[in-house]
């Protein structure tokens, strides 16, 4: 075989073997077309650009779930495995990531509990500053919880779906805080 024609076989597999790794990108943003959690593999449903103001890119999330849901009540009300990523493309402060969280728990759960309260507590307490490359995950996981992994550092488990169901609600509730096209992308809408 001529060195042509294995070129050519080469560039053929390093385009599918590269496909196949990202199934998304968004401004420069990669993310990967499934994850595993446990035993479970969970597919990218979509992902969504935060902006602050017009101008500034924040972060570009990624939602996984077991199987393509373009309904965000759907999603809230399964008890199925789930995983948000958060990669930034700017710096945040953790007061700043710490208001989103509540200002997305007031807005979407207006009722919470004090538990509830206490949990998002717990969360702002796992923050701090990020900036452009770091990412936070969140991965619900039935009768577990949702592990907040930031910066490659699990910082916790916060346990119950009522929590899963109000952070997630932040970004694909009634009123998601970045807005209803973000959380459209996200649904693949």
């Amino acid at each position: 075989m001529n060195n042509k024609k294995l070129n050519l076989i080469l560039i053929i597999i390093l385009t599918i073997f590269v496909s196949s790794v990202y199934a998304g990108t968004l401004k420069g943003i990669k993310m990967d077309e499934t994850i595993k959690i446990n035993n479970d593999t969970l597919v990218l449903n979509g992902m969504a650009l935060r902006k602050a103001k017009v101008f500034f890119k924040v972060y570009v999330a990624g939602l996984y779930l077991p199987a393509k849901e373009k309904d965000g009540k759907k999603v809230l009300d399964g008890d199925t495995n789930r995983t948000t990523i958060m990669h930034f493309m700017r710096k945040v402060t953790a007061k700043q990531l710490n208001s989103g969280w509540m200002d997305g728990l007031k807005a979407n759960t207006p009722k919470a509990s004090a538990e509830l309260k206490k949990q998002f507590d717990t969360l702002c307490s796992y923050m701090t500053e990020v900036k452009d490359g770091d990412r936070i995950e969140f991965t619900y996981v039935p009768k577990t919880g949702t592990k907040i992994i930031v910066k490659k550092e699990l910082k916790g488990t916060i346990t119950g779906k009522a929590f899963a169901d109000a952070l997630f609600a932040v970004w694909i509730g009634d009123k998601p805080g970045p807005g209803n096209g973000f959380k459209e992308d996200l649904l693949g809408q």
